[in-house]
């Protein structure tokens, strides 16, 4: 049966057996609904899994290929792209629009410019001085600037990093209901990343992972009794995971080895050592648990698929059309693909000696490293600088996900809204269309 409304949350990490730790998510799924495993399509990473999510097909189809990619017109590395127009297959947010559903985001990846009715995602102005003002992007115009009236700034700081805590999700539940009270939008997104942080610093499996879900778990139920409060009735909620976090005890550096084999050019500058991407044969975007392994001349891509191959670690190392193996065969997809074995995950070190390492390593930034830096979480906040020990991460997420412990969890607060015990990510849009009575 149609619902009125539908809140489809997006919490990353979740799996099924952390509902021991999470009674109102629990209590959700008992009182009519249903719980399934949610098996994530490769690469198993936030913005090609909600890519895959919101349009129903892979990364091969939609171009997600990452959290990021290199831009080989332009020579660089770009994480975190946040235009909609990247995605590259139809979404649902058009779909919705085109029957008059309104919709409300908040907070995912690849939206800006989205055909949805009211979104809000982190936009940070970055100063020539090295100064970053809080800021967000929004839609309509003027969204953002009447919720930092009533809301304060986005806690953007708590959002990733080593400050990263529950006050960005409790932030997004305040945002989501302070619209939903004024507009009434249908279908609302709303990201949860608070499963995130614990489990990389600590594992999955932690103490503080599970402190963590407990904390989710209570902005689950102040955004459930928020709309409650509303006098909204006719209400379904899809609380998804994105991935499930693995223990990890290796770390593979493949643009080292990249190196070490010639292909990687590095410059030295003041005693730093930095990787000069243009220049260099084959480099690596490492990504969690895989990477892209950009190979700009094309006679040395089998010497650089071969250097992974039989790595400790490393599960599969595909190149030319044996990416569409793992559903990656895709014009920004590096030339050669990496994934890891689920105990392992990869740093994008270039450097053997640390005291060589280029002064942004020590810090947060995301826009100067080719590759998603966790050890940034573990930054002394004495001294304001980030560790270069990548053996200090426990947990992490991307590989190919072929077992049970690699899958995350589907909540859904009516039982018609998901058959079976296990749903792809790739089946989450005909959810939300059937949830409206569509398709």
């Amino acid at each position: 049966m149609p619902h009125q409304h539908l809140f489809l949350v997006s919490i990353p990490g979740l799996r099924t057996r952390d509902l021991e730790y999470m009674p109102r998510l629990s209590a959700l799924a008992r009182s009519a609904g249903a719980v399934a495993e949610l098996e994530p399509t490769f690469p198993c990473v936030t913005s090609p899994v909600q890519a895959s999510m919101l349009t129903g097909v892979g990364p091969e189809q939609h171009g997600i290929i990452g959290n990021g990619f290199y831009h080989r017109e332009r020579g660089e590395v770009e994480l975190w792209v946040g235009r909609n127009g990247l995605i590259e297959a139809p979404q649902v947010w058009n779909a919705l629009a085109d029957k008059g559903i309104s919709q409300a985001a908040w907070i995912p990846q690849n939206i800006k410019d989205a055909a949805a009715d009211y979104i809000v995602t982190p936009e940070p102005i970055h100063h020539e001085d090295g100064r970053t003002e809080l800021w967000c992007y929004s839609k309509p115009d003027g969204l953002y600037e009447k919720l930092l009236a009533d809301l304060g700034h986005f806690p953007l700081m708590n959002f990733w990093g080593p400050l990263a805590n529950i006050k960005s999700t409790e932030w997004t539940v305040n945002a989501a209901l302070w619209l939903l009270q004024r507009e009434r939008p249908r279908f609302n997104y709303v990201y949860f990343p608070h499963l995130d942080y614990q489990a990389q610093k600590h594992g999955p499996n932690s103490e503080q992972q599970i402190q963590a879900c407990r904390e989710a778990d209570e902005q689950i139920g102040r955004l459930i009794d928020g709309v409650n409060a509303l006098g909204i009735t006719d209400v379904a909620y899809l609380v998804v995971s994105e991935y499930a976090m693995t223990d990890v005890s290796r770390v593979i550096y493949p643009n080292r080895m990249l190196r070490d084999a010639g292909l990687a050019k590095i410059n030295e500058r003041d005693g730093h050592e930095y990787l000069n991407l243009r220049e260099s044969k084959a480099f690596a975007v490492v990504d969690h648990q895989f990477a892209h392994v950009y190979v700009q001349d094309e006679t040395e891509i089998d010497a650089a698929a071969g250097i992974f191959e039989g790595v400790d670690g490393i599960a599969h190392s595909l190149y030319g059309d044996e990416r569409g193996k793992l559903g990656l065969n895709h014009p920004r997809s590096g030339e050669v693909v990496l994934a890891c074995e689920p105990d392992s995950w990869l740093a994008y070190y270039w450097w053997h000696d640390d005291a060589k390492a280029p002064p942004f390593a020590r810090t947060v930034d995301i826009h100067s490293k080719p590759g998603y830096d966790p050890v940034e979480m573990f930054i002394n906040m004495e001294t304001k600088q980030t560790p270069v020990d990548a053996t200090m991460v426990k947990g992490s997420h991307g590989a190919v996900a072929e077992s049970a412990e690699q899958y995350g969890a589907l909540v859904a607060s009516h039982e018609g809204l998901v058959t079976g015990e296990r749903v792809r990510d790739v089946d989450v849009r005909k959810i939300i269309e059937s949830a409206f009575g569509l398709g």
